[in-house]
């Protein structure tokens, strides 16, 4: 995350209060939970924050922001 210039606030609020909670297709047990904000730069990004849900405590596995907003957001 600090590599990235992403916030442990913002990866918090995400945590906390995802627009949206999706399955990782790529590994059993990892969500990934998502929101749109907007960054200190005025662009607006998506927040993407994988998490292995399946262990105790679950443990954040990557935080990473794109500009691709509709690759991966979902319409469902």
């Amino acid at each position: 995350m600090a590599r990235r210039g992403i916030p442990l606030a913002l990866v918090q609020a995400v945590m906390d209060h995802p627009e949206q909670r999706l399955i990782d297709e790529s590994r059993a047990g990892n969500w990934i939970h998502q929101s749109r904000l907007r960054f200190k730069d005025g662009k607006m990004y998506l927040l993407r924050v994988v998490v292995a849900e399946d262990e105790q405590p679950p443990v954040i596995i990557t935080a990473y922001r794109t500009s691709k907003i509709e690759k991966y957001w979902s319409a469902e």
